[in-house]
């Protein structure tokens, strides 16, 4: 019973710790870049886009297309880059443990 109630208060404080751990990591931010710089997507730990910068030097009427791609590449590597550094800061709290179905 002791043993119970132990790990029910470290599920507890773990779920604390979780929370805590989430409302920092919407604060923090990463950045991708593509392109040679051309676009820099900045991204916050709640995996939402923050900003786009788009160098003028690469807007051309002609080629949409490509813009259109490094735009979307650059959204793309900054959220996993966010997501990644998440699941990094999710793995220290979670640290030893092996909880099924949470795969951190």
């Amino acid at each position: 019973m002791a043993n119970m109630m132990k790990m029910m208060k470290q599920a507890a404080d773990m779920q604390k710790n979780m929370q805590k751990m989430q409302a920092e990591m919407a604060e923090k931010t990463v950045e991708f870049s593509v392109g040679g710089g051309a676009v820099t997507v900045l991204a916050k730990g709640d995996v939402s886009v923050q900003s786009i910068k788009i160098d003028p030097k690469v807007v051309d009427p002609e080629d949409v297309e490509m813009l259109e791609d490094l735009i979307l590449a650059g959204v793309d590597g900054a959220l996993k880059k966010a997501q990644e550094m998440v699941s990094e800061e999710m793995g220290k709290l979670t640290k030893g443990l092996n909880i099924p179905g949470l795969n951190l």
